[in-house]
């Protein structure tokens, strides 16, 4: 093999190689940074372009379609001092290159740390019902928090979510005691007002039977005032017939206490026998 062969095959070498350096084909959804001699020179869009090998470089290769960074769960301190769960998930979207790669080192932990570092300050500030119902407060809040920031780094914030939302595991113990001891409550007081109620309605039947009892007791004594009346006004000044329904009734009585399951001794007075011929003699006069 010649030196003239040699020469002219590394020469074409070199040519492929300087081809290879200078032309560059981006994709569609990206942009690239070019830093000619260690200094930002220009940005290439999607397409066939064309740079100066050796003295250009592609330093920086951005995607400018949505990006999708996924905040990692962390523990909260609430106001009233509980601990809670939750992480979030931010669509991002590049919308100033030069910013991106130039204003912060790493754009992506960048917005990732700014994120949990607010959430921490949002939901601080928040009681533990307060936070974990109020989702769509606390999303609205943290857009707003981070969309400055986020413009100076050459980003636009478009969404951030907040995937989960929960108490740790020794809130969910404590709220699960507490809620039990609450329905606990709440069927004790439950009780307490039926049996308040009973002995309200027993108060007011024995009331009611007390009432009634004693209108009964004034229309009898008013039922035998009306009789003792009427007898005295039919009887006049003899008194026999009254005698007579005396003597029956008293008659009557003795039968009944006699027959009586509970009497066990009957004990009759000893001028009975002269009390009742006495009545009745008195009639037969």
């Amino acid at each position: 093999m010649s030196p003239e062969f040699i020469v002219v095959l590394a020469f074409l070498a070199f040519v492929v190689i300087t081809l290879a350096k200078g032309v560059r084909i981006v994709p569609q959804g990206e942009e690239w940074i070019v830093e000619r001699v260690g200094k930002y020179f220009g940005t290439l869009l999607p397409g066939l372009r064309i740079i100066i090998p050796y003295l250009d470089r592609v330093a920086y290769k951005l995607v400018t379609k949505d990006i999708i960074l996924d905040v990692q769960e962390q523990e909260i301190i609430t106001r009233d001092n509980a601990v809670i769960l939750t992480n979030a998930i931010a669509f991002i979207k590049v919308t100033d290159p030069i910013k991106a790669v130039y204003g912060v080192t790493d754009f992506s932990e960048a917005i990732r740390n700014m994120i949990m570092t607010t959430l921490r300050s949002i939901i601080g500030e928040m009681d533990l019902d307060q936070a974990l119902s109020g989702r769509d407060k606390i999303k609205v809040r943290l857009k707003e928090s981070i969309a400055d920031e986020a413009i100076d780094w050459g980003l636009t914030v478009k969404s951030v979510e907040i995937q989960d939302i929960r108490p740790s595991q020794s809130m969910q113990r404590a709220m699960e005691l507490q809620a039990s001891a609450e329905r606990e409550r709440k069927a004790m007081v439950t009780k307490a007002e039926g049996e308040k109620q009973s002995v309200i309605l027993q108060a007011e039947g024995r009331l009611e039977s007390a009432r009634r009892d004693a209108e009964a007791q004034v229309t009898l004594a008013d039922s035998s005032s009306q009789a003792i009346a009427r007898l005295s006004a039919a009887l006049g000044t003899n008194d026999t017939p009254m005698l007579y329904l005396l003597g029956e009734k008293y008659i009557a009585a003795l039968g009944k206490l006699s027959q009586s399951e509970n009497a066990k001794l009957v004990v009759l007075p000893a001028d009975l026998q002269e009390a009742v011929r006495g009545i009745m003699g008195r009639f037969k006069a």
